[in-house]
């Protein structure tokens, strides 16, 4: 069996930390590979800071190329909405039988936990490897997505937090500056 790390979020953007994460959470948990499962946009939160599902998609391949043992994922996209942890990891357990699933989950979820869809049959079939969000915890990179829009839209850098080809991407098509515009109207 290929034990295999579901790593979920919306990565919006992706940066250094989610994928330094991923490379820890793969050693520590004894993973061969981590999926890093970019969720696509809830129906039901529409936020305008979220990007299109794809655009997010291409940012995650492009910052994980060449990274071992972290994919990229668009598989929950293509679910039925809205998408919940079981479902997700009922049809990867369908679609691929020669993996194990491990659900790899902040401290700040696991909290929450027992207020998930069918939390109760997760983990009664499915490892849960469960990681402190502290800042400061040795090897964690204490990074933002909120943190990464909000210097785009002042005209801040972000060179030293998200891989060069996520900020030359965010850059060429001017994303996370419509939100500033909207408000200037």
């Amino acid at each position: 069996m290929i034990r295999t790390g579901i790593f979920g979020g919306s990565f919006n953007p992706i940066h250094k930390g989610h994928i330094s994460l991923a490379q820890q959470l793969r050693k520590r948990a004894g993973l061969d590979e981590v999926w890093l499962m970019v969720s696509p946009q809830n129906p039901l939160k529409q936020s305008a800071d979220l990007l299109d599902d794809n655009l997010r998609m291409e940012m995650a391949r492009l910052a994980l190329e060449g990274v071992e043992g972290i994919v990229a994922s668009d598989y929950e996209m293509h679910l039925p909405k809205p998408s919940y942890t079981w479902n997700t990891l009922q049809a990867l357990s369908k679609d691929y039988p020669d993996r194990e699933f491990v659900l790899l989950m902040g401290g700040d979820n696991w909290a929450l936990f027992n207020r998930w869809y069918h939390h109760e049959d997760i983990a009664a079939n499915y490892q849960i490897f469960v990681y402190d969000r502290t800042p400061g915890e040795p090897g964690f990179i204490d990074i933002s997505s909120t943190e990464i829009r909000e210097r785009i839209k002042t005209g801040k850098g972000i060179k030293r937090l998200v891989p060069k080809v996520v900020a030359d991407f965010i850059k060429e098509r001017g994303l996370y500056l419509e939100e500033k515009r909207e408000k200037e109207r």
